[in-house]
Order: C-alpha cells, then sequence, then structure tokens
C-alpha cells in the first residue's frame, strides 16, 4: 500500500484479512514445528538410542540439518504472522479515527473529496450591527505536514479581522462562515490519520520485504544472522506491545498466572519476538525459558563477536561452549534457563526438568565465579555430578547451578554487598521453580559454596526464609551473615555444612583479625594470620562459623583435602566437595540430602 494509500483505500481497509492472513503464515510455522518435534524426537533420538555406527551418525547429522531447517521455517513463518498482525493492530487506530472525521463531516453535511479536502455549505449569519448576511461555503485543505497530534492554539487576540470581535460598522466587514473552522478541523484530521497510516504501512513495508529465506537447504551462519535480524526488525515494528504486555514487576506466581492465562498463538508470539524477556522470567515452565534462552543464545553469541575486548571474548568462548554443550545429546537432560551478559555475565542450567522432578537442588557458586571457560567446565560440572548422583537415588531429581548475580571477583570478597544484591534475585528464582512445579509438595534444597553460601544466607535470614526451600546446605562457607542455623528459615535441622579441615575459606578470622592477614598476603595471609589468634574463637568474617557447635547446624563429613601450601594446592581443598573423583564422601552427602534422604548422611564432629 505504500505510496498509494488514500483517505478511501484506509477507510475501506479490511484488518481482518491481514489477521486471516497471518492466520495462514501461522498455521505453516505449526506444521514446521510439528514436523521438527517428529524428527527430534521420533527419529533422531530413536536412531541415537538404537544404533552405534560410523552411518547412524551420518543420518543423525543430517537429520540434525532438517531439524534446523524447520526451526527456520517455523521462525519465518511466525515472524511473517506476527508482523501481519502488528500492522492490523497499529492501522486500526489512525482507521479509527478517520472513520470518526468521517462521520462527524457527515452529519455537518460536509463533503470530502477525493483528494481529502473538505467542502463546506454557505450560512446565515449576523454581523455585529445585528444585520442578516450571507457567509459564503468553501473548500478546506488539510496539511499532509501537520503533527500527527493537534497544536495546542493560543486564544486569538483582539480587533483582528476575522479572528475577535469587531465594532458594529467596521469597515470591509465580511461575516465568517461558522462551518469553516469545522471543516477545516475534519480536513485536518483527515490528514493526520492519512499520514500516521502511510507511516505505519512504510514502516512494516520494510521489514515484511526483508522477511526473505537464504538460498540454500542447510541453516549455515549466515541464515541464523538473518534470522537474528529478521527477528530484531520485526520486533522493532510490531514488538513494543509484546514487551509491555510483560509483566516483569510481578511476582513469579503472578507471572505464572499471566502465562497460563495465554493461548498457544500468543505464547509463540512472545517466544518468537522477545525470547530474551521471556527466558529470564521466574515462574515460567522450564521448558518455555529453555526454548526462549535457546533462541536468544545465538543473538547474544553474535552480539559479543562484534565487540573488542578480553571480558567480551571471555563471555563469548563461555556461551560458545555452552551452546556446543546444548547441541549434544545429554543425560540427564540440560535446561537453559538463564543465560545473559550483563555484569560478569548470567548462566542458569538445570541438570534435569526442574518442573517435573520431585527434588530440586539450585547451587550458587562463589569468589571469582563469572562466565568463562572455567564456569563451563567446572562450575557447571558440580551441577550435573549432583543430579547424576542424586538420581541414581531418585531419578526424579534435578540439579541447577544459578550464576544469576555478580559473585565477588578480587578484594571485593570482603563485602557483603554483591550477596545482598544477588539474594533477592535467587529467592525470587526459587519462588519460580516452586511455581512451576507440577509435585504437589517438591523437595527443594538450596546449596551456596565459598562465597555463594552468603548469599543463600542472607536470603534465608529474610521473612518467610527462601520460597519453597526445605534444606540448606554450606560448602566451603566463610559464614553467612548470622550466628545460628534456626536464622535460616528451615529449621536449624535442615541447614547441612561441609567444611574440610585445609580449606582456608571456612577458617576466615574476624574483620579485626582479617585486616592485618590481607594486608600481608590476601587469603594466604589471612589463613595464615589466624594462627597469631584465639585458635578456638568459632566467629569468621560473616559471623559465626557454619561448621561450629555453637552455629547447631548438621556437620556432614568431608575429605579434609591437600594441606595449604603457598606454591600449589591453596584452594584444592575448597574446590572439591562436588567432585565425587575428589571427595567421594562429601559429593555422597551431598546426593543424600538433595534427593531426600539427609538420614543417610556420614557426620562429623563440631568444631
Amino acid at each position: 500500500m505504500t505510496g498509494a494509500l488514500t483517505w478511501q483505500s484506509l477507510r475501506d481497509l479490511r484488518t481482518s484479512g491481514l489477521t486471516q492472513a497471518g492466520d495462514a503464515w501461522h498455521e505453516v510455522s505449526g506444521r514446521s514445528a510439528s514436523d521438527k518435534g517428529r524428527v527430534d524426537r521420533a527419529m533422531s533420538a530413536k536412531l541415537r538410542e538404537t544404533e552405534e555406527s560410523d552411518t547412524a551418525e551420518v543420518a543423525v547429522r543430517r537429520l540434525r540439518r532438517l531439524s534446523r531447517n524447520f526451526q527456520y521455517v517455523h521462525t519465518e513463518c511466525g515472524l511473517v504472522r506476527t508482523a501481519l498482525n502488528g500492522l492490523a493492530g497499529d492501522l486500526a487506530e489512525p482507521q479509527g479515527r478517520l472513520k470518526q472525521a468521517l462521520a462527524d463531516a457527515a452529519a455537518l453535511n460536509f463533503t470530502v473529496h477525493e483528494d481529502g479536502s473538505v467542502s463546506y455549505p454557505a450560512a446565515e449569519v449576523e454581523d455585529l450591527a445585528g444585520q442578516k448576511q450571507d457567509a459564503p461555503g468553501g473548500r478546506a485543505r488539510g496539511s499532509s505536514h501537520l503533527p500527527l497530534e493537534p497544536p495546542v492554539l493560543e486564544p486569538p487576540g483582539p480587533g483582528v479581522r476575522g479572528q475577535g470581535p469587531l465594532r458594529p460598522g467596521y469597515p470591509g466587514f465580511t461575516p465568517l462562515n461558522p462551518n469553516a473552522a469545522k471543516a477545516q478541523d475534519v480536513a485536518d484530521r483527515v490528514a493526520r490519520a492519512v499520514r500516521s497510516a502511510r507511516e505505519i504501512d512504510a514502516r512494516y513495508a520494510r521489514t515484511l520485504n526483508a522477511l526473505k529465506a537464504e538460498k540454500g537447504l542447510d541453516v549455515t551462519a549466515a541464515t541464523l544472522r538473518d534470522v537474528f535480524r529478521d527477528t530484531a526488525d520485526v520486533r522493532s515494528v510490531a514488538g513494543m506491545h509484546l514487551a509491555e504486555d510483560i509483566p516483569q514487576d510481578r511476582s513469579p506466581a503472578e507471572r505464572k498466572k499471566w502465562w497460563d492465562g495465554l493461548d498457544d498463538e500468543q505464547r509463540q508470539e512472545y517466544l518468537k519476538v522477545a525470547p530474551d524477556l521471556i527466558g529470564d522470567l521466574d515462574g515460567l515452565p522450564a521448558a518455555i525459558r529453555d526454548e526462549a534462552n535457546r533462541t536468544y543464545l545465538p543473538v547474544l553469541i553474535d552480539d559479543l563477536a562484534r565487540r573488542d575486548g578480553d571480558e567480551a571474548r571471555t563471555k563469548l568462548d563461555a556461551l560458545r561452549m555452552i551452546q556446543d554443550k546444548l547441541s549434544e545429546p545429554s543425560r540427564p537432560p540440560m535446561f537453559l534457563l538463564g543465560i545473559g551478559d550483563e555484569g560478569n555475565g548470567r548462566a542458569i542450567v538445570s541438570y534435569g526438568n526442574p518442573d517435573a522432578s520431585r527434588h530440586v537442588a539450585a547451587y550458587v557458586p562463589g569468589f571469582g565465579t563469572k562466565l568463562d571457560k572455567d564456569f563451563v567446565d567446572d562450575t557447571m560440572k558440580r551441577a550435573e555430578d549432583t543430579a547424576k548422583g542424586a538420581r541414581r537415588l531418585d531419578p526424579s531429581t534435578a540439579s541447577i547451578v544459578w550464576l544469576g548475580y555478580d559473585a565477588p571477583q578480587n578484594g571485593d570478597v570482603m563485602s557483603k554487598t554483591d550477596a545482598q544484591r544477588g539474594a533477592p534475585a535467587y529467592s525470587d528464582f526459587m519462588a519460580g521453580i516452586s511455581a512451576t512445579n507440577g509435585n504437589k509438595d517438591p523437595h527443594l534444597t538450596a546449596i551456596g559454596h565459598s562465597y555463594g553460601s552468603l548469599t543463600v544466607g542472607t536470603a534465608a535470614k529474610q521473612s518467610g526464609g527462601i520460597p519453597g526451600v526445605d534444606d540448606v546446605i554450606l560448602l566451603g562457607s566463610p559464614g553467612v551473615d548470622a550466628q545460628k542455623a534456626a536464622e535460616l528459615g528451615v529449621g536449624k535441622d535442615h541447614v547441612f555444612v561441609g567444611a574440610a579441615d585445609n580449606d582456608p575459606v571456612t577458617r576466615l578470622p574476624t574483620k579485626g583479625e582479617a585486616a592485618l592477614g590481607w594486608a600481608v598476603g590476601g587469603l594466604v595471609g589471612i589463613r595464615e594470620g589466624r594462627e597469631l589468634f584465639d585458635n578456638d574463637n568459632d566467629d569468621l568474617y560473616f559471623g559465626k562459623d557454619p561448621a561450629s557447635e555453637a552455629f547447631g547446624a548438621q556437620r556432614f563429613a568431608v575429605d579434609d583435602g591437600p594441606r595449604m601450601v603457598f606454591e600449589a594446592g591453596l584452594f584444592d581443598a575448597h574446590s572439591q566437595y562436588f567432585t565425587p573423583e575428589k571427595d567421594r564422601v562429601s559429593a555422597a552427602n551431598i546426593v543424600r540430602i538433595v534427593s531426600g534422604r539427609p538420614e543417610e548422611i556420614v557426620r562429623e564432629g563440631h568444631r
């Protein structure tokens, strides 16, 4: 319609025709999604499970390409449908304003001409002397340069011909036709409606014309860039209404209610146009967040690839590693519940479906953790090891690593600020897990390691504790800003502590003691410096030692780990709690608690 849109075509436009065309594109998109599901579940998965050969591997690769093709068709057709629906919705507003102007013209017996000008009839008026005179009719023309909203006019000054009161007998007086101002108003409203519709039409035309498939049968990097560009374009013209409706500032339970109230078409629209917003929304189903984040991940990778600097490259390498892991078969299956590049990076990964599992654990990592290679190789593996171990005791178990906050990197480890910022986000996440879990009374475990235990403790100390959490595990903790386990909202018998004797973080001194040690040599100096103080002191930098009798938690056995030396092994005892190959006793105790068998843990005496 661009260039040819007139007030007549705007008046006669059937926006339902646009939505019906969108429905046809949606049907194609839906069939492609269904076909992709059959390829993934009925063909590829069965082939991987039943065949192990080079031929089978080649077949799986070809099926993977077919699956990507179906995904591409699903996404692109969905974008066409979203754009057409957005066009119909946006044109409805100027069309409504035009029809109201035309109705007003008809009621006043005005004529709206083909060019949008408005004729008005003659009228009999009285001059200021009270004499009857004829005011001629005329034609008013609207301006295509008028603003979309009418200007606020100052009242006219007195004594100006045709604008203010004139004295009787004023020479050359010509009475004004009262219809002139009304006709001008109608003409201006017609012009504004047409101009607005033309701008909308041109904006959508550019976007729809760009929705063209790349040539070839394979979904290449160029094809993916095309998808990302198309998604961004559609979102810029049609997605603002979607984004406005997303309940960002509501509770996870309210967000779940909002999502449950949408129909399938609306949900697919959000997933295609706003995956970054949907994937980060606590309270939405894990499968939906996973789909949204897998869609958004390549966009994020492409964006980081365009940036310079070591930080961008570090995050980029980690995201590519996560993408590789997601593309491989995984047991238990991986769910990407969050991803982002803000701060030191964000990543929330679940091993097992947290919505379907009776037992769900969410582990918060600590000091030095960021979105980098170590996070993918080591930190994520801790959650994976916990999931695998716990599922041997109860297959209905999911284990999550939650990097949803900025963990301290250097000297910031001596401040509570990062924990105080991260605690509300962790509580919201756990509230969302509790809201979407399909079991009647799921068993949730909060795990904090290192500085992450302070984050968990800070969240647990809030009124009502961490939503839905039944047990708390503290590993390698420097204190949790509490004096008693009973302060953590689950009862002291449900707080469990693992603390290796050679773990320097579990021996951090009080703030007064730490000042000298940190000045001498960081954590090494702190650990060595404590020998100068009272060895029986059970106060740590962030409160009472969780492994102490005074704190009152249940302490379980762990391997003491290698002794601390300056040259090597400083943090070995601090980093092996989850790893069966290095600390079989600790890993076994963790999975017993996570799988709902705390009575089977091997206990250790308090400090």
